[in-house]
């Protein structure tokens, strides 16, 4: 992917829509992805445009969600059991071996905004997670953010877009068990049209979201044009 200017932008990821306990947030990694459309591109620390859902966020920070039933499965149906889960645990380190990822995880919260604030840029091998959402093989979505790239090299999530259906990455977690993922799809979005409720709201069964910049380098805007979400299922 070509690297951007060299201008910081520090935005955080506008918060998703939806009440859910995952669906608050969402992210990039060009500008401040709306988490997802600048966390994940590392030119500051925003993450990206749109936000994942998990805590709840302030009432005026975002559009009320339109779905207030029951959470329902936004990935490829894997066929796995609903209510398979692992017990909350935070998460310590991602690993995605098909693409060289081995990276710890830092906490991310929403800001006064309801935005999900995006990793430290200045950190190339760094994830986040929105800690107030569903820990990784927790029932529910578990966000995971990370930048695509920073104003000196690639970063963590340089490679996110070569993940396909049936892959599988780990996340190694606190109380030393492994939440082990099979990925149901990876698609792109234009931040301008993000599709909040599937990226974010909750699920009946353990998914997860990765998340980070894609598209073309807008430097008017000092941000991507799209986010990158891979989805995927406790396995």
């Amino acid at each position: 992917m070509a690297q951007p200017p060299s201008s910081t932008d520090d935005e955080p990821v506008p918060a998703a829509q939806g009440a859910s306990r995952s669906g608050a947030l969402m992210m990039c990694a060009a500008a401040g992805l709306v988490l997802i459309a600048g966390l994940i591109n590392g030119h500051g620390d925003s993450a990206g445009s749109s936000s994942p859902a998990g805590a709840p966020r302030p009432a005026a920070a975002a559009p009320q969600s339109a779905a207030t039933s029951a959470p329902r499965s936004t990935g490829t149906d894997s066929g796995q059991p609903v209510g398979k889960r692992m017990p909350r645990s935070a998460p310590v380190r991602l690993r995605i071996p098909k693409i060289w990822v081995d990276a710890p995880f830092t906490d991310l919260y929403l800001n006064s905004s309801g935005q999900l604030e995006p990793p430290p840029a200045a950190d190339t091998n760094l994830v986040g997670w929105h800690a107030k959402g569903a820990a990784p093989g927790e029932t529910g979505t578990a966000v995971i953010a990370g930048h695509v790239d920073t104003k000196t090299s690639a970063a963590v999530f340089a490679n996110l877009g070569e993940l396909k259906k049936g892959d599988v990455f780990y996340v190694d977690r606190a109380d030393g068990s492994t939440a082990t993922f099979q990925v149901d799809d990876a698609e792109t979005f234009e931040k301008s049209d993000f599709p909040s409720d599937r990226v974010y709201d909750d699920t009946p069964r353990a998914e997860a979201r990765l998340i980070t910049c894609a598209g073309d380098y807008d430097h008017s805007a000092h941000d991507y044009t799209d986010n990158l979400v891979v989805f995927a299922h406790l396995i």
